[in-house]
Order: C-alpha cells, then sequence, then structure tokens
C-alpha cells in the first residue's frame, strides 16, 4: 500500500465507511449503491479522463506524497535526480505538441484536429488507462504494508490477460499478456517475455497470476468489485459493494477482531 505509485486502492475510512467490528451491520448500499448507468457512466469517465489526472494531479497515485505531486515538476518525488534532465525535455516536448495543436487548428481548423488527434489521442488514452488498471486491480490480487511488503510480492501482486487475443500481442508487443514478467524484470526486451514467463511460472507457481476472461467484461467486473480494502491488516484484499472480498487473508495475517475479515 505503501509502495504502489499507481491504483492505489482506497480504504474504508477513505469512503467514510465505518467498520463492521462488534457486531455493526453495515447498509453498504448507502455508501457505494449506484444504478448500473451511472457506474457506466463512471467507468466511460475513468477511461476519458484518468490517464492526464494522473499525470497533472497524482489522482489514484501515492497518498503520502506531497500535495501537489505531478509528472512535469523535475524536482517531483516521483523522480530521481539522474531523471530530472529527462523530465525537462519532456515537458519542452509537450509545450512544441501544444504549440503544433495550436497551430494546427488555426490552419486547418479545429474540427480536423480533433478528429484526426484528438480522438485517436483519447482512444489510445482509453487503452492505455485500461491496460494498466486491468493489471493492477483485481479481487484476485492481494495488496500488502508494512513488514509484508517485499519486492517479490510487490512485482507478483498484478495479473497477465489475454488482451484481444493475437491482436494485443501484435499491436500492443505483449505489453498486457506478460507484464508480471515485466514487474520482476522492467529492463527485460518485451521479446524475451514469454519464453522468461514459462521460467517464472515454473519458479513462483501459485503466486502468479493469469487471467483469460475477456477484458471489457473484467473492466466492469474489476470496477465494480474492487471498492475499497480494510484500514488495518498487512495483507489486504479489495472488497465489493456489499462488503464482501473474493480472497481473505491467511489466518496469520487476518485482523482478529475486524468482523468483515
Amino acid at each position: 500500500m505503501e509502495r504502489d505509485e499507481v491504483y492505489v486502492p482506497k480504504t474504508r475510512e477513505d469512503l467514510r465507511i465505518p467498520d463492521e467490528a462488534h457486531g455493526h451491520t453495515i447498509d453498504y448500499d448507502e455508501y457505494l449503491g449506484d444504478t448500473p448507468l451511472y457506474t457506466l457512466f463512471m467507468l466511460m469517465r475513468q477511461q476519458v479522463l484518468a490517464f492526464p489526472a494522473y499525470l497533472l494531479f497524482n489522482v489514484s497515485g501515492q497518498k503520502t506524497y506531497p500535495k501537489w505531486t505531478n509528472h512535469f515538476d523535475p524536482n517531483s518525488i516521483l523522480f530521481t535526480k539522474a531523471q530530472r534532465n529527462a523530465v525537462i525535455l519532456s515537458n519542452i516536448g509537450i509545450a512544441f505538441m501544444v504549440w503544433a495543436v495550436t497551430y494546427g487548428c488555426s490552419t486547418f481548423g479545429t474540427a480536423n484536429v480533433i478528429k484526426y488527434y484528438g480522438i485517436p489521442w483519447l482512444e489510445v488514452s482509453h487503452w492505455f488507462i485500461m491496460i494498466t488498471y486491468l493489471h493492477h486491480t483485481s479481487p484476485e490480487l492481494p495488496h500488502y504494508r508494512g513488514k509484508e511488503w517485499n519486492f517479490q510480492r510487490g512485482a507478483a501482486a498484478t495479473v497477465d490477460r489475454n488482451f484481444l487475443g493475437w491482436q494485443g500481442r501484435f499491436f500492443l508487443h505483449d505489453v498486457a499478456h506478460y507484464h508480471v514478467i515485466h514487474h520482476f524484470f522492467p529492463k527485460m526486451p518485451f521479446y524475451h517475455g514469454p519464453e522468461a514467463t514459462q521460467h517464472l511460472k515454473a519458479f513462483i507457481g501459485d503466486h502468479y497470476a493469469y487471467s483469460d476472461k475477456p477484458v471489457f467484461k473484467a473492466l466492469w467486473e474489476s470496477y465494480n468489485k474492487c471498492q475499497f480494502v480494510e484500514n488495518e491488516g498487512d495483507v489486504l484484499f479489495y472488497r465489493d459493494r456489499n462488503g464482501q472480498a473474493a480472497r481473505r487473508p491467511a489466518d496469520q495475517y487476518r485482523v482478529k477482531d475486524t468482523k468483515a475479515q
């Protein structure tokens, strides 16, 4: 929880949901109940706006970071000193694109720029958000606090997905199919992913997570089932709109006096 950089789970306290301890029953519908149409609208909003919101305002990012954390400040806590010049160059490139888009609007018309640049950009943003969200958000994946976190556990807390079959493999260079291995070896070239994943699966066994569920179905289910985690405990799983978890920690990691655990 303290080491996650994005899609950091909200806690029960974040959503102002009382604890269920000591026989206190919660009407979760009062806190999380929405119509399917509104849920769909919020999901579509996430798919369109989440990436720029994360870059600009650290939305869904690590909550312990300073208030104005963003991806454009070369001195941000997000970057090392060695990355400072790269951030500056990136900002120069973004400023150039802002000028180019503005110039394009005045030369070719705003409608044409939206048609040939704006809409494709939103589609790319949607795919990027959907892929990264589904990699790191699942009711089956554990989240760790404090001493229970280590690099190996954190790296394994993601899921490989059969994203659009052969089209996903070809056009997205296996980014979704072999993401777990990327967590363990982030500098590995993508074309080694299939072979390396087989060795990783043999080594970590049941700790390897894979899903062949259709990705749009998985997106809907994850958005509804991954609502919050408990305030306490060092090994956590998401809870759904009814306060139920798909998995629970082993007995030695459970918070004994919490009914919900």
